[in-house]
């Protein structure tokens, strides 16, 4: 569990860590730098779910390569199955990160949102949603490895 206190806000008590893949993780299907070295020390507290609509079909390389686990999306309503999913886990205890229209309901009912611009293209109505922006996939798993960089950021 990582528990992340926020002046003015809420305390974060997470336990899940789900992660968008395609734009936000990975670019046509490769993973970014600095996103392995990131999920490996944030496995150590919080549990790490990849949750993709696997556009490149590389989803299950990825999550073998870092070490978690997956679930890929079936065709169609993939905003509802991500806001569903993070249901499923508890979305109170839950950080999603991602940057698609699919994304949005998920950032948006998480303990926290995280959305990164992405060179695949950031919707904006997921920007508007999320609680955080991140210029990339690293940087965004850097906020939790550094909680004192969402304190000053979301600190009311």
């Amino acid at each position: 569990m990582l528990t992340i206190e926020i002046s003015g806000w809420k305390t974060l008590k997470l336990e899940y860590l789900v992660l968008d893949v395609n734009g936000t993780l990975a670019t046509d299907g490769e993973l970014a730098a600095g996103v392995s070295p990131a999920v490996q020390q944030l496995k150590e507290t919080l549990q790490v779910i990849l949750l993709t609509a696997d556009t490149f079909g590389q989803g299950s390389k990825l999550a073998e390569m870092l070490g978690v686990s997956i679930h890929i999306l079936s065709v169609g309503n993939e905003r509802e199955q991500k806001r569903d999913f993070i249901h499923s886990l508890g979305a109170g205890q839950v950080a999603a990160i991602g940057q698609g229209i699919n994304d949005e309901w998920m950032l948006r009912d998480a303990a926290l949102g995280i959305c990164v611009l992405s060179t695949e293209g950031t919707a904006v109505q997921t920007l508007l949603t999320a609680d955080v922006l991140a210029r990339d996939g690293a940087e965004a798993l850097a906020l939790l490895l550094h909680p004192d960089r969402l304190k000053a950021t979301l600190r009311r």
